[in-house]
């Protein structure tokens, strides 16, 4: 299995923006997912993207369709979540991982929306 390693992440006045950045030491063609699990809540796919290419197919959840955006290089095994008007109820600690996932879970990156 390969190994996950995000960032990104940081303390962002609501209205803010981040990208957050996945790396991982393998190839892959799997369909690559942001998950993000807030304090006391389970774990949530916010949004993947397909392996077909590096434009490929995405989905979101409805909670930040709109305001996220996905997008992967397969080139250098990545994937990336830009997130824009951040809410504070996007605060939770963000996970890259197979969708569905495969890879051990890696430490994830924080994102704290506050003002």
């Amino acid at each position: 299995q390969g190994q996950l390693v995000e960032s990104g992440g940081g303390l962002v006045q609501p209205g803010g923006s981040l990208k957050l950045t996945c790396a991982w030491s393998r190839n892959t063609f799997r369909a690559m997912g942001w998950y993000r699990q807030a304090p006391g809540k389970q774990r949530e796919l916010v949004a993947f993207i397909s392996s077909l290419s590096s434009s490929g197919a995405t989905n979101y959840a409805d909670s930040v369709k709109g305001r996220f955006t996905i997008s992967r290089d397969n080139d250098k095994n990545a994937v990336y979540l830009q997130m824009n008007s951040l809410q504070p109820n996007d605060t939770a600690v963000y996970y890259c991982n197979a969708r569905p996932p495969f890879f051990t879970w890696g430490q994830g990156t924080q994102v704290t929306v506050s003002s």
